[in-house]
């Protein structure tokens, strides 16, 4: 059991969920704004990532992001920022049949150095290093985070003073991340992201997380979420699992059946949540302290 948890609110993601729900943020302005608004809920960490303005695609901008990160840093709220670093390694294969050429529409496979642009520019205090390649339910889409890519990438944030969250879809992908701290590329406090339910990761299932924490080596502070109508049962299961609540439109659109959520509709209902359980609800203060992060601003 984890007595003093911090809330991640991710939110707005990269896929498809602003056509199925009008609260997801698309600007920088409305991002900014629900990284404010998840902070005034309770969220400590803010994730982000940005899209097209015009259209709600994922981007890598960087003047997107540096957008988002100078609205969220002149508004004087205090809450940690989290930007993703997980964008440029999609491939979409041709066919099952014909996988070459690539689907040039659907592939964004860009180099160590371009994935880290705006996080050495921006210099948030937490950026995201996904830690392993997996096939999505996409039928031709693959996920693709090489060894030889992530330890380019540690180098560079570690150089950079971001502290890594590592975000594990299965358990390899831990396998993988302890290698990188064998190796010296990620420094302690090490942090993890669990990432559950996801096809075709790790199942949101008790024997899954069960075996995920069990391999979580000694003071390794790790998240976790799960999608759709199992997010809000994953805060509670988080705490219970020793870890912390990750929560936001990224990953869940519904307050419950039929309700559409905002993102401090989700990090409400969590920390009234962890509030019931006499879980402390960390501030992002304290979530510096523990994490050792560098606050830039």
């Amino acid at each position: 059991m984890n007595w003093d948890a911090f809330i991640t609110c991710a939110v707005t993601g990269s896929g498809q969920s602003h056509l199925k729900s009008d609260k997801v943020p698309v600007t920088p302005e409305q991002i900014a704004a629900a990284c404010i608004e998840a902070a005034g809920a309770g969220a400590a960490i803010a994730h982000v990532h940005v899209r097209d303005p015009e259209t709600g695609a994922p981007s890598r901008d960087p003047a997107l992001y540096r957008e988002v990160v100078a609205r969220v840093r002149d508004s004087g709220t205090d809450v940690i920022l989290n930007l993703t670093a997980g964008m440029g390694g999609d491939i979409v294969l041709g066919s099952a049949e014909a996988p070459l050429p690539l689907d040039e529409a659907g592939t964004d496979l860009i180099g160590a150095t371009e994935r880290l642009v705006h996080v050495e520019e921006l210099l948030p205090e937490i950026c995201t290093l996904d830690c392993g390649t997996m096939n999505f339910a996409e039928a031709d889409y693959v996920m693709t985070n090489t060894p030889g890519t992530l330890r380019a990438m540690a180098r560079r944030i570690q150089a950079a003073g971001v502290k890594p969250e590592i975000e594990v879809f299965d358990l390899g992908h831990l396998w993988l991340a302890k290698t990188l701290v064998e190796e010296g590329l990620i420094d302690d406090p090490v942090l993890v992201q669990l990432c559950m339910g996801i096809p075709f990761g790790a199942p949101n299932d008790l024997n899954s997380l069960t075996a995920l924490t069990n391999n979580m080596p000694e003071g390794w502070v790790y998240s976790m979420f799960s999608i759709g109508r199992m997010q809000l049962p994953f805060a509670a299961q988080a705490v219970l699992a020793g870890g912390n609540v990750r929560v936001g439109l990224e990953d869940n659109i519904w307050l419950e059946r039929g309700v559409p959520a905002s993102n401090g509709d989700l990090v409400e209902r969590a920390a009234t949540m962890l509030s019931a359980m006499n879980v402390n609800l960390m501030t992002p203060a304290q979530v510096r302290e523990k994490l050792k992060l560098k606050k830039r601003w």
